[in-house]
């Protein structure tokens, strides 16, 4: 007689309910997406607010990065896809519940407002920019004509396409790490955050660097925040989700987490930020390139850590 022990629940690796099929082309597209976010709704909201001439970085040439990394992220996900003859029924199915449908429409969307805004602002930039044919010399008068409008749908369409890349993730419900409603606005201010920092990098005017640079601080100080509630909301809830936490609470992504993301990517800019505030010297790429740095590998510990979290049942 042969005797076996059962057990409940089901544990099979690899099979079920375990998932590592998305790699560096997801985290890469979800940091981009963010990052030109973050950049287009700051050029919108300081010309909303009157200041364009104060702010010409901000409004003129940090906006140029923004389509760059929108065609360089949708090229991430192009790569990423297993059947990539069929992408564009993403734009054929329609399916409100679905966060990969809004993300496709946002992302149609703001690639070519973002081109618009650029180009109403080459002539400027660019003295003997010339189109060349009259057509074009007159859309471009309109867009001038009516960059407020466009300035506000930019905003609105940055905030979507922000909190969309942590949606997207949160729409898994099987992943104890991405089922949390905090994840959206966590990569929306993350977003914000690699947005204002490459401004402040590319920005060569100090008054400019400082409002840009209180603005940061406190994106910072809530990223901080929503962190410490992530975990806190994850320690509170049910075994999965404990274990989730534990994965960077003494588990494996303790050491990367907490030194790459916070410790260099929020803490020690925002020190070196406060520093260079109250009149102390720092050098002007050192905070940025922390920040940005932090912000890409939160999403590639996040994307990683996601997938082998799970349900046992």
């Amino acid at each position: 007689m042969k005797e076996e022990l059962m057990i409940s629940g089901r544990n099979i690796p690899n099979i079920d309910p375990y998932l590592t099929i998305w790699h560096w082309q997801i985290p890469l597209y979800l940091f981009l997406g963010g990052l030109a976010a973050g950049i287009l709704f700051f050029a919108g909201f300081f010309v909303v607010r009157g200041k364009e001439s104060k702010m010409q970085a901000t409004v003129k040439w940090a906006p140029i990065i923004a389509p760059i990394a929108l065609v360089l992220g949708l090229g991430a996900l192009f790569w990423d896809l297993k059947h990539k003859l069929y992408f564009w029924q993403l734009y054929t199915t329609i399916r409100l519940e679905s966060p990969m449908g809004w993300g496709a429409w946002t992302l149609m969307i703001m690639t070519p407002i973002s081109i618009l805004w650029v180009a109403s602002y080459m002539k400027e930039m660019f003295p003997r920019w010339d189109w060349k044919f009259d057509l074009l010399n007159r859309f471009e008068a309109f867009i001038i004509k009516n960059r407020i409008s466009l300035a506000w749908i930019m905003m609105i369409y940055s905030i979507i396409l922000g909190v969309y890349t942590g949606i997207l993730l949160s729409a898994f419900n099987a992943r104890p790490l991405w089922n949390t409603s905090i994840l959206g606005p966590l990569f929306l201010v993350s977003g914000f955050s690699t947005g204002l920092a490459t401004t402040i990098w590319i920005s060569k005017d100090a008054k400019e660097r400082k409002i840009l640079g209180r603005i940061d601080l406190a994106f910072i100080v809530v990223e901080l925040f929503l962190i410490i509630h992530l975990f806190m909301g994850f320690l509170a809830g049910s075994q999965a989700s404990i274990e989730a936490a534990n994965l960077f609470l003494g588990g494996t992504f303790t050491v990367s987490f907490w030194v790459y993301v916070v410790l260099l990517g929020l803490i020690f800019p925002a020190v070196l930020e406060t520093l260079e505030l109250w009149g102390y010297h720092v050098p002007k790429w050192l905070p940025p390139v922390l920040i940005l740095f932090g912000g890409l590998m939160f999403r590639f510990i996040i994307v990683e850590a996601g997938q082998i979290t799970r349900y046992i049942y």
